[in-house]
């Protein structure tokens, strides 16, 4: 009984941290997407037929000024756009955490951060969490950038949407959307290989609590920003491109054809004519994780790899103070540095 009374009190802790975590990191999250993701060269581009491309997407350089634009443009509902995929792909991870590794918190949607566990076990978690976050990010970032409107509860209608007849018809051809695949393993291995082998040996669970080796392990965080961000921003850009299997056209290019899928968009709803972002041409993509870099660094310039870097910061801090807070509980005794 009373463990059953346990496993009551674990689920409705996680159910009430999941609804208010989404319910404040959703509009963020949306709005850091949207900035990531909006496409806006530096100068005029050619397209494959050698003509001038004008495209480009409003230039929005604040995360405030583009959760603004989210707002006016398509509203609260526009704000909220990604949820679903997002707490399923929460609840999926926490399930797995809780039924696998005894963990009692709930799993960040977005990176793949293990519990306080052994190193194997946290491998493991990173490798169950890399099939679950790249088709989670895939159809999470394109559900944010549409400009069409999902309904919450009709997740086939949405997938028509979101996916072109080939992801449909053969699904696993997500995980060879060009470049994405090294852009998350890349992330997934610097989070658990370095940062988590650094949190176990500097701020150890249950171990003495050492304040500076706890100011070392805040100063790396902070520090892995220059490597996270880039990362973060590549795998926005290339998770939106769709893979399509028409023969005259690249493997990542818009299908050739109709998807039968007939929409409503926000701009029907909000008398706006206008688009919140600018996304790049469909019949010119990146080719792979080396190409987005470079043509990221050519076209947008290299600060476009840090766009709302403070963000991936601060959470680099608040993951850091998480650790930090559970390790000085478990441990008992505050000791100075040896």
């Amino acid at each position: 009984m009373a463990g059953f009374l346990e496993f009551l009190f674990l689920a409705f802790t996680l159910t009430f941290s999941l609804v208010v975590s989404l319910g404040i990191t959703v509009p963020l999250t949306g709005a850091l997407v949207r900035l990531r993701a909006n496409y806006n060269p530096r100068a005029l581009q050619l397209d494959p037929e050698g003509n001038v491309n004008v495209h480009t997407g409003p230039i929005v350089t604040s995360f405030f000024g583009m959760l603004r634009r989210v707002y006016r443009i398509e509203g609260w509902a526009g704000l909220y756009k990604g949820l679903m995929p997002t707490a399923s792909a929460t609840i999926v991870m926490t399930g797995f955490a809780v039924a696998a590794m005894d963990s009692k918190q709930l799993a960040r949607h977005g990176r793949v951060d293990p519990p306080d566990v052994g190193m194997l076990a946290a491998l493991v978690y990173a490798a169950f969490g890399t099939l679950v976050s790249l088709p989670a990010a895939i159809i999470t970032y394109r559900s944010i950038v549409t400009p069409y409107r999902l309904p919450w509860f009709r997740p086939i209608y949405s997938l028509r949407v979101l996916l072109t007849p080939t992801e449909r018809r053969r699904p696993w051809v997500l995980y060879f959307t060009p470049g994405l695949v090294t852009a998350q393993v890349l992330q997934i291995a610097y989070s658990v290989v370095i940062l988590y082998s650094l949190r176990r040996l500097l701020v150890p669970v249950g171990g003495d609590f050492s304040p500076a080796r706890f100011g070392i392990y805040v100063a790396i965080e902070i520090l892995s920003t220059a490597v996270i961000c880039p990362l973060e921003v590549i795998t926005t850009k290339l998770a939106i491109q769709r893979n399509h299997s028409a023969v005259e056209y690249n493997s990542v290019e818009q299908e050739v054809e109709d998807d039968a899928v007939e929409a409503p968009e926000y701009a029907e709803y909000s008398g706006q004519e206008e688009d919140v972002i600018g996304l790049r041409h469909e019949k010119d993509p990146y080719l792979g994780f080396a190409d987005c870099v470079k043509r990221i660094i050519d076209e947008e310039g290299w600060q476009t790899l840090y766009r709302a870097w403070w963000v991936t910061a601060m959470a680099a801090v608040l993951t850091a103070l998480a650790v930090g807070a559970s390790a000085l509980q478990t441990s008992g005794v505050v000791v100075g540095d040896n």
